[in-house]
């Protein structure tokens, strides 16, 4: 009896666990609130496939307590055979026509959806981004508007958007489960897919392809925004100007600072190099690096030491950190120049307001 118990508290435990488990997450973060037209598909295969499991173990869970009640060892019937059904040809015909049923079902709606959201019918009428995954961030290339951005992915709402997607380095994987699916970004050809997101809105996205030691850490943004702001925004990204003065003492050295430094490898307005992220709309973020706190402190802690906070990012390398040539001071300077790069009065904000 007392293992009995035992066994009962602890599936009870795990119910509850479990239970308690599936409230956690994000609204922004889940398969399970589709904010867009690919997760909208991918909840109803989903629904599919979850009724089809259920149906089985179900009718699986009621043959097994009948044969367990009915054909039990009884008293007195040790030696008892029970009728053998071997060579039963219509149970045989059950048994392997249902699976396939229960299959088919499964399939044509997965096929479907497939090739619906493979269509690249109206690509040649409607936005392309090129998207490039790199260790551990991701960019941004707005074919026909000549806009660069990283980390975060401005679009309109409501409008079919197309994402050539490719890699710089390994394997990974773009997902944003409230908008659509996964597809892999490969360093050997172009994988398309289209989003469209129903409501405006901030959406995280993840690398789902594990792709290094910070892969956990290469998270992103898609900002649905109305069509009016999102005009709005383009305009501002084409017109903002890489030479503007600053406005403080501190950010105008942090500006040179940074133009000696690191433009070599970041980029602003629309130049096309991305061997680090695109900085344009740096001020306007909320996140540093993807996942830090939007902070200076935090930010200078990013520049003096990125090893710390992402392991394995190409950062690391950099020359002004291996021949020690900026100071705690100079550090503080790039980021004041940083956090005024606000080209755009267009933000995150403007989604969730």
């Amino acid at each position: 009896m007392k293992g009995w118990m035992g066994k009962i508290r602890a599936l009870f435990l795990l119910s509850s666990l479990a239970l308690i488990l599936s409230g956690c997450g994000r609204e922004n973060l889940t398969a399970f609130l589709p904010k867009g037209y690919g997760a909208e598909v991918s909840l109803n295969l989903i629904i599919i496939s979850l009724a089809v499991m259920i149906f089985v173990f179900i009718v699986v869970m009621i043959i097994y307590t009948v044969v367990l009640v009915k054909y039990r060892r009884k008293k007195g019937q040790e030696d008892y055979i029970p009728k053998q059904t071997e060579g039963n040809k219509a149970l045989e015909i059950i048994w392997t026509v249902i699976p396939i049923l229960l299959l088919v079902i499964i399939a044509v709606p997965t096929v479907s959806a497939t090739f619906d959201l493979a269509d690249e019918s109206e690509k040649e009428d409607t936005l392309n981004i090129k998207v490039t995954g790199n260790q551990y961030w991701w960019h941004f290339s707005y074919e026909d508007e000549e806009i660069q951005t990283s980390q975060d992915l401005y679009i309109p709402v409501g409008k079919r958007i197309y994402l050539n997607m490719v890699s710089s380095d390994v394997l990974h994987s773009f997902w944003v489960p409230s908008i659509t699916g996964k597809m892999d970004t490969n360093p050997e050809n172009e994988n398309t897919m289209y989003i469209e997101a129903y409501e405006e809105g901030v959406y995280w996205g993840k690398c789902a392809e594990l792709c290094g030691p910070s892969h956990s850490l290469m998270d992103f943004k898609i900002v649905a925004v109305s069509e009016e702001e999102y005009n709005q925004w383009v305009t501002d990204m084409q017109n903002f100007d890489a030479e503007a003065v600053p406005e403080t003492a501190s950010a105008q050295e942090g500006q040179e600072l940074f133009q000696n430094n690191c433009i070599s490898c970041h980029a602003l307005g629309s130049s096309p190099v991305a061997v680090a992220p695109n900085l344009t709309d740096f001020g306007n973020r909320t996140k540093i690096a993807g996942v830090l706190d939007f902070d200076k402190e935090t930010l200078v802690g990013w520049i003096s030491n990125p090893e710390e906070f992402k392991e394995g990012n190409k950062m690391t390398n950099a020359e002004y950190l291996k021949n020690g040539s900026l100071s705690e001071e100079e550090i503080s300077k790039i980021a004041d120049y940083l956090l005024q790069l606000k080209p755009t009065t267009i933000t995150p904000e403007s989604a969730t307001n």
